[in-house]
């Protein structure tokens, strides 16, 4: 029996649809000695159940749990969302010199890169200011904590690996270094890009007779030292003779990474900078306010003042911005190519921004947790005010979230559960959202682009399923739409979890279902 409604028309159904798994899917299944109780499965065509597999078993989802995060975050924030990155100052230019600090506020700004930077110090440049006087102050305050990578736990053996980043509101150039290194039959050469103020790199790998290809096998986790201003990346482990390659390693902690970035690009620009780089206090975070600040607003505030106390600190105007490129164009990257870092980012910008037509987007005003005697104690954490956000929205869609566990909304983790009921419930409801052709567009093409290029190319799937994929330890998962031999829609939901879904097994297994649906759905009925 059922415990809840989920899509109310949707599980009525469950029961009188197929419960046995296809037989191509349950051969594949016995070829790996995966045994069918480990496989979940859901086949939709409209509100009817044509396939139910297990379909309220919670399940470890992989990455199509960025099903649920792009679903809702499209839902909620809407197609012309963008995050923002700011740049404040608080004092006068007077003869090129700019009389105060600067701030660099971030907003979930997904696009916020070298480039972006660079073309907001460009416009820094072309409003006189050829030296700062002051610092340069980081607001990262937005999410909450505003450094949720400090103190964690490397999730597996990777952690310089770029779909380890854990992201925060003021992420520049996800932090990665571009490190290329090149060897002859004596030595390894490496340098970085891009290239960042008084960061030098060193490779301390020892040279193997190997093959180029399996560069790999001797990696080793990098580190880096620091020697007064100097820091030097070091990489580590042994690399194949006459072999070049390049890899992108998170291995800087990030403040660094900024500033030195920050300071090689306005040198670069002919500019002056003698200051530190520090986090913003929570005097200049006040005077900087929430949003964009004009000369009119700046001038009133900075005229207001208390009688009696201190004058407050120099009201801070916006003299650079950059935003992101719209939402649909940012759910492409995270759904085609399963991006770990923005689907993160997406969703805290769920617990803490708003859609904003002429902005981008706008800060959401702040929940206050209550200390037990009834005092504030600390703003609600972005990640428990977008889950839920998440939870909010099943409800209103009537979809059951009493299984699912929800971490960090883009399945790298060991937590996260969902039901295949479940995941057919967002697919469905994205079907029938006014932005279905936006999502539907976001998602991998089998046979032609994303994580299914090199899938199914000969089955009547290819260039017409839509599938998100997920794989981890353990897991193999798809969740998506394909169409049956009549042109018709249908929803596809494969999970499967069980210690030998390597090795290109669970893979068969949910590709076996792929095809077969796109061979079989339209010759299915649900029972009566």
């Amino acid at each position: 029996m059922l415990k809840r409604l989920v899509l109310t028309a949707l599980l009525a159904a469950c029961g009188l649809a197929r419960a046995e798994l296809p037989e191509p899917v349950a051969k594949a299944a016995a070829a790996h000695g995966i045994p069918e109780d480990a496989i979940g499965l859901m086949l939709m065509r409209g509100n009817s159940v044509l396939l139910s597999h297990h379909p309220e078993r919670a399940m470890a989802p992989a990455s199509v749990m960025k099903i649920a995060t792009t679903v809702v975050a499209l839902e909620q924030l809407g197609p012309v969302f963008r995050g923002r990155t700011e740049l404040l100052g608080g004092g006068e230019v007077v003869e090129g010199v700019l009389q105060g600090d600067l701030l660099l506020r971030g907003g979930a700004d997904m696009d916020f890169n070298e480039d972006a930077l660079v073309h907001m110090l460009e416009k820094l440049r072309l409003k006189g200011v050829r030296r700062i006087r002051g610092d340069l102050l980081l607001d990262r305050q937005l999410f909450q904590p505003a450094r949720m990578d400090v103190g964690v736990p490397p999730f597996d053996e990777s952690p310089e690996a770029y779909y380890n980043v854990i992201p925060d509101a003021l992420l520049l150039n996800n932090n990665m270094l571009q490190v290329e290194m090149v060897s002859d039959a004596r030595s390894v050469r490496a340098q970085a890009l891009p290239m960042l103020h008084k960061v030098a790199v060193r490779a301390d790998m020892k040279l193997v007779d190997a093959p180029c290809a399996r560069w790999e096998d001797g990696w080793r986790l990098p580190g880096y030292e620091r020697n007064g201003e100097q820091l030097t990346v070091v990489l580590r482990g042994t690399f194949p003779r006459n072999c070049s390659k390049t890899y992108a390693i998170n291995v800087l902690e990030r403040q660094d990474y900024l500033e030195r970035l920050f300071r090689a690009a306005w040198s670069r620009l002919g500019g002056e900078f003698s200051g530190e780089v520090r986090e913003a206090p929570a005097s200049a975070l006040a005077s900087a306010g929430s949003a964009p600040v004009n000369a009119a607003a700046a001038a009133a505030t900075a005229a207001s003042g208390r009688v009696g106390g201190p004058a407050p600190a120099p009201a801070m105007r916006l003299l650079a911005e950059h935003v992101s490129r719209p939402l649909p164009e940012l759910l492409r990257d995270i759904n085609k190519w399963s991006d770990n870092a923005l689907a993160r980012t997406l969703y805290l910008s769920l617990g803490s921004l708003q859609a904003d037509a002429a902005l981008g987007s706008r800060p959401l005003e702040p929940l206050p947790v209550l200390g037990p005697d009834g005092s504030v104690a600390a703003p609600l954490p972005s990640a428990a005010r977008a889950e839920q956000t998440v939870r909010e929205w099943m409800r209103q869609h009537r979809i059951d979230d009493s299984s699912m566990v929800i971490d960090n909304g883009s399945g790298l983790s060991r937590t996260e559960r969902l039901s295949p009921a479940q995941l057919a419930g967002f697919l469905s409801a994205a079907q029938k959202s006014p932005w279905a052709p936006e999502f539907q567009a976001s998602l991998p093409i089998a046979a032609t682009d994303g994580t299914m290029r090199r899938r199914l190319r000969d089955s009547p799937a290819a260039a017409h399923a839509r599938i998100k994929t997920g794989t981890l330890n353990g897991v193999v998962a798809i969740a998506g739409y394909v169409t049956d031999a009549n042109g018709e829609q249908c929803i596809v939901v494969g999970m499967v979890n069980h210690e030998r879904t390597g090795n290109g097994a669970g893979r068969g297994i949910t590709d076996a279902l792929i095809d077969w649906a796109a061979r079989n759905a339209a010759a299915l009925k649900v029972l009566p």
